[in-house]
């Protein structure tokens, strides 16, 4: 088995331009995505125009139904985002360093505006409709457009970011996460565990023992690095996935629950609540209206 560390990615634009931009279309993203916790000093913008998958940003854990705009900051750890892109889906990728104009370029008066957006994106910003019907187009040209052309339209977007007044913080609660590559790998392995055994109980020993410590130095380190103890976690990854069965099956609420890893429903039907903020049959009506 594969248990790659991704400690810190190496992003390295093509010769001639300081911005990394990448857009998969349905078919070839099967062989690019990166599942793996991963983390680089570039910021990166991701636009999703029809795809489904987890998002695990830092502390957070969601999962998104059709399309999704985020700004991830220097040095946020993140999942590869898409499960599957549906028909016609693709995804932009758009990575660049915080002075990839200059040092002091977002200093000056006139950028004050995206420097406090970067200052924010550190904490991962997902944007609302309104700026993804907006600036969705924009984002997918700058694939298209190379030099100066790709710079002007990339300021643009940007600029539309910083302005945007629809938009949530991902990690709110999320200790500044500066982490230390070799806190990556320990992390890398633990949540590539928990995505392959969720659905089963996951004891502390066992999870202690994957990254070589003790029990009560895996419950400390691990509080320390994510702001939550590992049960938290585990439970999170369960109702993420709940809501995703939720959405796309026709399973009995009771049978989704086991099929998450939960063995008690009162327990599941609690936790759930205390996640999303409403009860598992309440969240899968409004979707059904969503839907229609």
């Amino acid at each position: 088995m594969n248990t790659r560390k991704p400690t810190l990615e190496k992003i390295s634009p093509e010769f001639g331009s300081s911005i990394l931009v990448r857009k998969h279309q349905i078919d070839a993203y099967k062989k690019e995505v990166k599942p793996y916790w991963h983390f680089h000093p570039e910021i990166e913008l991701v636009y999703v125009n029809k795809g489904q998958g987890k998002r695990h940003i830092g502390n957070h854990l969601s999962y998104f139904n059709n399309s999704q705009l985020l700004l991830i900051g220097s040095n946020l750890p993140h999942n590869g985002f898409t499960d599957r892109l549906t028909i016609n889906g693709s995804e932009t990728l758009v990575q660049f360093r915080p002075e990839f104009l200059g040092d002091h370029f977002f200093d000056i008066p006139e950028m004050e505006a995206i420097n406090k957006l970067f200052e924010l994106s550190k904490k991962g910003i997902l944007f609302g409709v309104k700026t993804k019907l907006k600036l969705g187009k924009k984002i997918e040209r700058l694939n298209e457009k190379t030099g100066f052309k790709r710079i002007l339209i990339l300021l643009e977007v940007l600029h539309g970011l910083a302005k945007s007044e629809d938009y949530t913080i991902l990690n709110a609660d999320g200790f500044a996460f500066e982490t230390e590559p070799q806190d990556s790998a320990k992390i890398d392995i633990i949540f590539k565990h928990v995505n392959q055994n969720f659905k089963e109980h996951i004891s502390l020993d066992e999870i202690a023992d994957k990254v070589s410590m003790t029990v009560p130095a895996f419950c400390r380190y691990f509080k320390k690095v994510t702001g939550k103890t590992f049960t938290k976690l585990v439970n999170e990854y369960r109702v993420v996935h709940a809501t995703k069965l939720l959405s796309e099956s026709q399973m009995s609420i009771a049978d989704i629950s086991f099929e998450c890893g939960f063995n008690n429903f009162s327990h599941f039907n609690k936790l759930f609540k205390e996640f999303t903020g409403k009860s598992a049959s309440k969240y899968r009506g409004e979707l059904k209206l969503m839907v229609q």
